[in-house]
């Protein structure tokens, strides 16, 4: 399929991906903590039918460095943005920190009827680098909305990696151990994918040892089954934090940061879960 694709001109960088017929879906792709635009996933999914639009959320000019009190209405603005292209369905896919806001936004904005979760969260979280004073303490929530923060999980700062010279860090620990000292802010903080009105995917490597999203994406799909909302979850028992669609080229992973997986097993994750992304998503039919 031939897909127009544009640079974004205005607030965001970023980039917006369309098939040459046009469609009717429209799916806003946020990346993590790499704060990249996820330009090859845009791409794909335009191939599939879908106008992608991409935008760098943090780390850009006139954003903070890190993603420390970004406002959700960052989200909402660039979905505006998708709905002027005429889109009547919108979707967000988002992996892991993108993730934890798709989920945050569906819960907000009735706009958004599809969401893709790739190794997400099922609560908010502390920042994770400076904030717009350049700061990464005091520790703040990781998102505003109407320019209150977002109840956060802080993290357990007794907590250290596993030191061994030459070997990636895992953080799966802090996590889980954070969860477990701050049960009470956790319980305030928990994405409330109740609310949403999203068709809702959620997909996870048992073997993330970013954070624990398959734990994560079990908790949500409790909550949200328990309130008679639909949702799926796909996982793979030898899959890490970042899974790789067909089509996708391979993403070279930070070394100090250890993600689990494999390239086989982020792939065949990746292979699972496409069908059921284009289902939730409603493109590629």
């Amino acid at each position: 399929m031939e897909i127009i694709e544009c640079g974004l001109a205005g607030p965001w960088e970023g980039i917006m991906v369309r098939p040459g017929g046009g469609g009717d879906v429209g799916v806003l792709v946020l990346a993590g903590s790499s704060g990249r635009v996820e330009t090859e996933r845009a791409r794909l999914l335009a191939r599939q039918g879908a106008t992608a639009l991409s935008i760098r959320w943090f780390g850009g000019p006139g954003q903070p460095e890190g993603i420390c009190e970004i406002p959700l209405e960052t989200f909402t603005a660039a979905i505006d943005l998708l709905v002027e292209t005429g889109v009547r369905r919108v979707g967000v896919m988002g992996l892991s920190k993108g993730a934890e806001a798709a989920l945050l936004v569906a819960g907000l904005d009735p706009r958004v009827e599809a969401v893709v979760a790739l190794a997400p969260s099922s609560v908010a979280w502390a920042n994770v680098g400076p904030g717009a004073d350049g700061n990464v303490v005091p520790r703040r929530s990781s998102w505003t909305w109407r320019g209150e923060p977002v109840p956060f999980v802080p993290y357990d700062e007794d907590w250290s990696p596993a030191e061994s010279e030459g070997v990636p860090k895992a953080y799966r620990t802090l996590y889980e151990r954070s969860l477990e000292r701050f049960a009470g802010q956790a319980r305030a903080a928990a994405i409330p994918v109740e609310r949403a009105n999203a068709d809702i995917l959620l997909v996870a490597g048992a073997d993330d040892q970013m954070w624990p999203s398959l734990s994560f994406a079990e908790e949500l799909a409790e909550r949200r089954s328990a309130a008679g909302r639909p949702v799926r979850v796909v996982s793979g028992p030898d899959a890490g934090h970042r899974l790789r669609f067909p089509g996708e080229p391979a993403v070279s992973m930070v070394r100090p940061f250890r993600y689990g997986g494999s390239p086989e097993a982020d792939a065949a994750l990746g292979a699972a879960a496409w069908p059921h992304v284009l289902e939730t998503l409603r493109i590629g039919a």
